[in-house]
């Protein structure tokens, strides 16, 4: 009879497999773009950024959470512990970051330029780099603790008290106060997730307002999404939507690992949902941003063989 973890298990894989392969695609087309094919817009190289940190996200903990749900034990030595979850916090945090760039950029160009954020709106594209410089620089430091805290479960320790990971382990000192540190450790996120919703809003209220305007002057032949930034706008904010919502839900799961009693079938729940958002979001970019099919048709007639064509 086939596990639950094994069931599990099985899934992470998959998840992993097409999310790692989506996110590479991504990553590839942008870069071979960047050096060959038309000058890529400042967005998108928001949403490279954001593709390699999912990608990060998955390879570093959805390989050994899968290898642990099929039943492999004690396969990380203590360097490997550390340096998976270092990874995998790191990154973890730098999708969140991204993602809140993205709805500031877009709201950010979605405003007037008659507004107070004109002056921004000439600058949002040249601050790119740099705030992407400074997220890693940020969450490089700030999750170091995970250096400390982190441990084989092979290595014996006397005087922490052990939070079984599966195949790590958390030693934690007894005087550690839990509470204070989750709060400090949540801050950063809910600052990203309140700025991701107030932008989100304005977004929408700006859109509402455009389509509103466009009807008035020519009647109902135009669509809320006849120009490029209206559908990127509702690319960032489906993909705003599905961070959000699976993000409260890993959160409430994760608390009631901390609270209640944590079981290897709830742990490989918490991995699969917090992979959900990295193993997703390269095919709503995909199938809902023009750019991409525009940069992937730009490259495939640079490297198409005489004679070839698509049927």
């Amino acid at each position: 009879m086939i596990s639950n973890d094994m069931v599990l298990g099985v899934f992470l894989l998959i998840q992993t497999g097409f999310g790692a392969l989506g996110n590479s695609f991504l990553l590839g087309l942008y870069a071979i773009t960047f050096f060959t094919g038309p000058r890529l817009k400042p967005i998108d190289l928001l949403f490279s950024h954001l593709a390699l940190v999912n990608d990060l996200v998955l390879l570093s903990k959805g390989v050994t959470q899968t290898m642990a749900a099929l039943g492999l034990n004690n396969f990380m030595d203590d360097v490997g512990c550390k340096l998976v979850f270092y990874l995998h916090r790191v990154a973890r945090g730098l999708s969140l970051c991204s993602t809140c760039l993205l709805c500031g950029f877009q709201a950010t160009t979605l405003s007037s330029r008659s507004s107070r954020w004109a002056e921004l709106k000439d600058r949002a594209p040249k601050c790119i780099t740099p705030l992407c410089i400074g997220c890693w620089t940020f969450h490089l430091l700030t999750n170091y603790f995970i250096l400390l805290y982190i441990k084989s479960p092979r290595k014996n320790e006397n005087t922490t008290e052990r939070n079984c990971l599966i195949y790590c382990s958390a030693t934690i000192d007894v005087s550690f106060n839990a509470a204070l540190y989750i709060l400090l450790i949540s801050l950063p996120d809910v600052f990203c997730i309140g700025i991701m919703v107030v932008t989100s809003g304005y977004m929408v209220l700006v859109l509402y307002k455009h389509h509103q305007r466009v009807q008035y002057i020519h009647g109902n032949n135009l669509t809320l999404s006849s120009s490029p930034e209206s559908r990127a706008t509702q690319t960032i904010l489906l993909l705003v939507s599905m961070f959000v919502s699976l993000y409260s839900l890993n959160s409430i799961l994760t608390l009631h690992l901390e609270l209640g009693k944590m079981t290897s079938q709830l742990v490989h729940m918490s991995a699969f949902l917090a992979a959900c958002f990295p193993a997703c979001s390269p095919f709503v970019l995909i199938v809902s941003n023009s750019q991409v099919s525009k940069y992937a048709l730009a490259l495939w007639d640079r490297i198409k063989l005489p004679g070839f064509t698509i049927v």
